[in-house]
Formats: structure tokens, C-alpha cells, sequence
């Protein structure tokens, strides 16, 4: 079975490490909460620092009216061997040994003044003090600024409130042991720390109860009552103080001193000397230890069960933020090369409908297209007047004998040359969405984020490949528009002359026609001119139909499809020729990740070896 010491002392080695990790807060129980302590509570001028320099034998803590425990003070008692130097370590000064303890007063009071200035503010951001000395037991109480019922000068209305609420975060915590700090010579009914300690807890399981000032008490009084239990019951036992008094303190009378004082007093006291045993500070720390040490065994179950959780998640989060690096050439192209991979896994789920975008494509095939055709300027291109002024052009000084065919070809030719703006339009819309997606995957690929120089490769490789992906779809819808153009279809106009001009109020055989002989005494009527439009039109209508269906297949072999297949092709080529120090470079994190991924190694090396040192402390 471990000892007191070595068990509490592991508790406060633990504690530190915890506090300097940060891991003393957040979501949840951290190890640091779960490890019980000792918070001193009382009202102001109750003598509570009188008793925590009692405990340590010290007189080491800042003096004054009013506030002067502003921020609250993480002490840490750690007993060495006999004979040795005592001294006290800040964690805000790690590098630095303090053997003068005037020092650690006027650094205490520095670092006080470092958070709140000169003011009468408080801060809850606590001083974490070491001392190490023969004179102590293994102990970590946390001195708290002193309760108070009014503000004074230059202090904020609400500092009541402020302390108050200060005091509770420490003292509701169920591994909180609460040292309830009470001046003899009020009553106890009065008691500010008596009250809180109450709320916090009513069982009075974690609850001592410490008399102050015993010895200023008017003559014939005592305190007996309290101490006792009878004017107010605890779990645990009353323990009496007698503080210094301030001819003591002024005289620089020092604690051991004081001590042997205060044993001199109980041990000759009519009132308490049966009860001398069990009253002042060194039976203070002992009992306080002794209990301390109690609680953690009995805590130690519930420990181990929360640092186990603990270090799950612990790796869990380093698994999904990512491992540490390789150092050799080999690895590093592996890792980029599986990063890459799963971006591409990202990117293809997109496309393929695992993950939202890739419908995006199939509306500018769907509604975009259709809508940029229907919009072409085809009415104005085959107007009466055009269509006139195109085939009069075409026929030049040689009138057409039978059919304008130039006529003819002009007019489609600069219709379908329409098709190549939605032609474009379509690749460029892909493109804009491809590009998008690109975008979207990297941002939603988990791997990659550690790796924002990576992210850029990767983004300006897929970038550069969907270009040329672009230039290849506009090459090839530009030559489908090209190729309606370039060979017509001969028998749509065929079909057309065998039905014959079927228009009853006209007759091209006839000059003076049904309308008499003066309306047609041009070289073609107009019924001619509307019969070109009308059959352009109708040929260019079956070409539309046509494109609408063959762009899309264009553009999703040559952009979607080749996006699916090589996207990053030609970057594995580049990556394979790389040196060792650019696939370094390539893999260079975001300084905040790899200083979550150290501080996530450090706190899971202090949980592993927090239970292993439990373990073998607590059951061997």
C-alpha cells in the first residue's frame, strides 16, 4: 500500500503538469477537476492567510486591508528530506528557484498586479505556487480571495457578486474539500464561509470547519460550543487557530516559532487543553492531509475510468487531424499520394451523386442550354428583308434558275453559326462548376487540412488540368457546330421540293396571279422569300435539336469524364520526380495543427503516465 506522501504527492505532481498543458477546464470533467484538493474559503480579515502560513510555516503571502487575495493562489506543498534548502517555484517562473520568501510575497503581489494592475479588481486566473519544504505535508490548497459584503472605494459594484461567484466554481465541484475559515470572536451564525460551505454542501461531507483568533476572544468567553459541534454540527472535526498576533508579525517572529507558540497555548489553556491534541496548524495540515489522502484512494476507480475516456479521445483526435510525418522520402510520397487519393474519392462523389454539385452539371445540359437556344436571333436572321437582301446577294448579276442553292447556303451557314455562343457557354459553365467542385472537395477532404501547402497543389494541378479539359470541349463543340456547316443534310430539301409549293393565292408560274398583274412585277414575290425562311428555318430547327443533344455528350466526354479519369495524372508524374526536401515542403502544416497535435501528444503522455503512475503508487 502507497504512502500519504507518495500518493498526494503524485496527485500534486499531476495537477501541475495538468495546469501547465491547460488542461484544467473546458467541456466536461478534466483531470485536473477530477483530482481532489483543497480550496480555503473565508470572509475578509477571518485570518485566513494567517493559517495557510501556518501550514506551510512561512510567511510568504501578501498583507494589507481590504482585497489582497485578488487572483486565486494554486498552492502546492511538496515535503522533502530533513536537512535540506526549502524553496518555492512560480509556474509563470518555472526557471527560477525562490529561497528568499519576501521574494515570493513581492512576487505574488507583482503577478497579481500583472492581470488586475493596481486596481481593486480580481481575476480568476489563478497564481500556481510550489513550495518544497521538511516543514510541510503533501498538500495542494487553493487559496480565494476573501468574502466580502460591500465594495469599497475604486472597486466595481459588483464585486460581491464577482468573489462570490468565484468562490462557488471552486467549492461546488464535488472533488472540492472545502476549509471554511471562521473568526472566534464573531459569531458563527455570521459566518460568510459557514454560509457558502452550507449551500455548496448541505451533508457537510466535504466540509471542515477552522476557528480563527481564539485567543483574542473577550475574557470569560469561549468557543467551546463551536468546537465541539454543538453550536453547529460537521462531518468532521473543529480545529482551533491561534493566528500571530500582529506584534508577532511586526517583530518578524517566524512560523516555526509561531507554531511551538500556538502548541504552548492549547496545551496550557483551561478551556482547550483537553482538546489540545487536536487543535492549530501542524494538526490542521496532518488531518487535512490524512483525509486528502482518503478521498483519492477512494477516487482513484472513478480516475482511472475518466483518464481511460480520456485517452480515447485523446486518439481519436490525433487520428483525425492526422499522425505525425515521416521523415523519409518513401513515406512522404506515399502520404501525398493517398491524400490525393482521398481528395479524388471527395471529388468523385460529387460528381457521381454522393455529394451535392454534381446535378449542377446536368441543369446546364437541361435548362441553361436549352434556354440559350431558344433566346438566338434566328426571326431577325430569317426576316422577309434578310432573307431577301441574303439570296439577292448570293444570286449576284445571274439570277437562280430554279432554287436559290446560295441563297440557300448563306442563310444556314449564318445561322448556324448562332450555335457556337451557348455552344461555348455550356464548357464554360462546366468548367465554372468542375472548378467548384474542385474547391469543395479539398475544403471537405479531412487528410488534407493539415496540409494547406498541399491544398494549393493540389488545387492548382486539378485547376490547370480541367483547363486544358476546357480547351479540348471547345474544340470539339465548335467542330459539331462546324460540321452541320460543313455537309447538309441533303434530303430534308429533297422532301421538301417533291411536296411542291401547295399555296393556293399564289402562283410563281403567273406573274399577274389571282392578285391582278401589277403586285408581283419584282423578280421573286414575297411568297417566295417567306417559303426560303420558313424551309431555313425548319432545317435549322432540326439542327438545334441535334446540337442540343450532342454538346452535352461532348462536353461530358471531354471535361467530366476526363475530370474523373486523370484529373491529377499529370501532377503524380510531377510528384514522382520531386526530391525529398520539396515533398517536405509540400507537406508543411499549419503551425496552430502542429502545435494542437504537440500539446494532444503532450496530454495524452501525461494520462498514460498519470494511470500508470496511480496504478503503482495506490495498489503495490
Amino acid at each position: 500500500m502507497a504512502t500519504m506522501e507518495s500518493l498526494i504527492g503524485l496527485v500534486n505532481r499531476i495537477q501541475r503538469a495538468c495546469t501547465v498543458l491547460g488542461d484544467h477546464g473546458g467541456e466536461g470533467m478534466s483531470l485536473w477537476e477530477a483530482l481532489p484538493s483543497v480550496a480555503v474559503v473565508g470572509g475578509q480579515s477571518s485570518g485566513k492567510s494567517s493559517v495557510l502560513e501556518s501550514v506551510v510555516g512561512r510567511d510568504f503571502l501578501p498583507r494589507g486591508s481590504g482585497i489582497v487575495t485578488r487572483r486565486p493562489l494554486v498552492l502546492q506543498l511538496h515535503k522533502i528530506e530533513d536537512g535540506k534548502t526549502e524553496y518555492a517555484e512560480f509556474l509563470h517562473a518555472p526557471k527560477r528557484k525562490f529561497t528568499d520568501f519576501a521574494s515570493v510575497r513581492k512576487e505574488i503581489a507583482d503577478e497579481t498586479d500583472r492581470i488586475t494592475g493596481k486596481s481593486k479588481q480580481i481575476s480568476n486566473i489563478p497564481i500556481q505556487l510550489s513550495i518544497y519544504s521538511p516543514n510541510v505535508v503533501n498538500l495542494t490548497l487553493i487559496d480565494l480571495p476573501g468574502l466580502t459584503k460591500v465594495a469599497v472605494d475604486g472597486q466595481p459594484e459588483s464585486i460581491v457578486e464577482d468573489i462570490e461567484n468565484m468562490v462557488r466554481s471552486y467549492v461546488e465541484k464535488p472533488n472540492c474539500i472545502i476549509l471554511a475559515i471562521s473568526p472566534a470572536n464573531q459569531d458563527i451564525a455570521t459566518s460568510d464561509a459557514i454560509k457558502l460551505a452550507r449551500e455548496v454542501d448541505p451533508s457537510g461531507d466535504r466540509t471542515f470547519g477552522v476557528l480563527t483568533k481564539l485567543d483574542l476572544m473577550d475574557k470569560g468567553t469561549n468557543a467551546l460550543d463551536v468546537i465541539e459541534g454543538r453550536s453547529y454540527r460537521l462531518q468532521h472535526p473543529w480545529v482551533g487557530i491561534v493566528n500571530r498576533s500582529q506584534a508577532d508579525i511586526n517583530k518578524n517572529v517566524d512560523m516555526i516559532a509561531a507554531r511551538r507558540k500556538e502548541r504552548e497555548y492549547f496545551e496550557t489553556s483551561p478551556e482547550y487543553g483537553h482538546l489540545s491534541s487536536r487543535m492549530g496548524a501542524e494538526y490542521l495540515a496532518k488531518l487535512l492531509s490524512r483525509h486528502l489522502e482518503t478521498v483519492i484512494r477512494q477516487r482513484i476507480p472513478s480516475i482511472i475510468s475518466l483518464i481511460n475516456k480520456t485517452i480515447d479521445e485523446l486518439n481519436a483526435e490525433l487520428d483525425r487531424i492526422g499522425r505525425p510525418i515521416a521523415v523519409d522520402s518513401g513515406a512522404q510520397l506515399y502520404t501525398i499520394l493517398e491524400l490525393c487519393r482521398a481528395f479524388d474519392r471527395v471529388f468523385k462523389e460529387h460528381l457521381d451523386g454522393g455529394r451535392a454539385g454534381g446535378d449542377r452539371i446536368y441543369g446546364v445540359f437541361d435548362h441553361q442550354l436549352p434556354a440559350a437556344l431558344k433566346k438566338l436571333p434566328f426571326d431577325r436572321h430569317l426576316s422577309l428583308k434578310n432573307v431577301q437582301k441574303v439570296v439577292s446577294e448570293a444570286d449576284g448579276y445571274q439570277p437562280h434558275l430554279i432554287a436559290p442553292e446560295q441563297g440557300y447556303r448563306r442563310l444556314i451557314d449564318g445561322s448556324i453559326s448562332y450555335f457556337k455562343g451557348p455552344a461555348e457557354a455550356s464548357v464554360d459553365a462546366v468548367h465554372f462548376i468542375l472548378k467548384e467542385l474542385v474547391r469543395k472537395s479539398i475544403a471537405e477532404t479531412e487528410e488534407l487540412k493539415r496540409f494547406p501547402t498541399l491544398q494549393s497543389d493540389i488545387a492548382a494541378a486539378a485547376n490547370e488540368a480541367l483547363e486544358k479539359f476546357r480547351d479540348d470541349s471547345k474544340r470539339t463543340v465548335l467542330r459539331l457546330v462546324d460540321m452541320e456547316s460543313s455537309y447538309l443534310t441533303v434530303e430534308f430539301f429533297r422532301k421538301i421540293h417533291l411536296e411542291g409549293d401547295k399555296n393556293p393565292n399564289a402562283n410563281p408560274n403567273n406573274p399577274s396571279g389571282p392578285s391582278g398583274p401589277n403586285n408581283n412585277i419584282d423578280r421573286y414575290a414575297d411568297y417566295h422569300f417567306r417559303k426560303i425562311g420558313a424551309n431555313v428555318n425548319s432545317y435549322i430547327n432540326m439542327v438545334c435539336e441535334t446540337l442540343r443533344n450532342s454538346i452535352p455528350k461532348a462536353v461530358v466526354y471531354c471535361q467530366v469524364r476526363e475530370a474523373k479519369r486523370s484529373l491529377l495524372n499529370h501532377f503524380y508524374t510531377q510528384v514522382g520526380r520531386r526530391e525529398k526536401e520539396r515533398l517536405g515542403a509540400m507537406l508543411d502544416e499549419d503551425p496552430q495543427l502542429m502545435e494542437k497535435r504537440t500539446l494532444i501528444a503532450k496530454r495524452l503522455e501525461l494520462y498514460k503516465s498519470a494511470r500508470d503512475e496511480i496504478d503503482s503508487v495506490a495498489w503495490k
